[in-house]
């Protein structure tokens, strides 16, 4: 197979958003209309890098452990021939952004999901048991969506409700200029 993708330097989205905006079910959206376009990709879900119990006092979201672990994910992925890497994750500011772009070693897109606070709540009651986690983040939403307001500049904000996951995706790709186009998309033989 040829991929066109080879000779174009590799690119890198962050979907964002408050906790409950559908930031890890929109990137595995993404990766998927990037499959049926035949375009080499990873979805790399960022929470899942920070996983470790416990955390250290003064990093309570792994946050460095997760920078480290983003680093040798997204360079293996690149290695085995990614050419769009898709992270889902939080990042609350500039700051955050240049940690992100530092790890994966090269400039990172970023596409903020903003849902209406009442819908996240939905959202977040059907996924999690009564308790002191659903009312973190319960809390957290509102907290985080505030801080997303006032620090965060991304390259794109959608705002999106119930839409399908499908018709957010095509929405994140447009808003970010990675629309499907048949010079960018991989080359398969024809049959036969």
């Amino acid at each position: 197979m040829v991929n066109e993708y080879d000779s174009q330097p590799p690119a890198c989205l962050l979907i964002t958003g408050t906790v409950g905006a559908g930031k890890t079910s929109t990137a595995y959206a993404v990766g998927e209309e990037l499959r049926r376009q035949g375009v080499p990709h990873a979805v790399i879900d960022l929470d899942e890098l920070c996983r470790g119990w416990p955390s250290p006092p003064e990093d309570p979201f792994n946050s460095i452990l997760g920078f480290t672990n983003l680093r040798s994910v997204s360079q293996n992925y690149l290695l085995a021939g990614a050419r769009r890497l898709i992270m889902a994750g939080v990042v609350e500011g500039t700051e955050g952004v240049e940690e992100h772009t530092a790890a994966v070693g090269m400039s990172v897109t970023v596409c903020r999901l903003r849902v209406d606070l009442n819908l996240v709540r939905q959202r977040l009651v059907a996924r999690h048991d009564p308790g002191p986690s659903l009312e973190w983040h319960l809390h957290r939403s509102g907290e985080l969506d505030g801080v997303l307001d006032r620090q965060l500049m991304p390259d794109a904000i959608l705002d999106v409700g119930d839409d399908s996951l499908e018709s957010v995706a095509l929405r994140v790709l447009t808003a970010i200029g990675w629309e499907s186009s048949p010079a960018v998309a991989l080359r398969r033989p024809a049959p036969g």
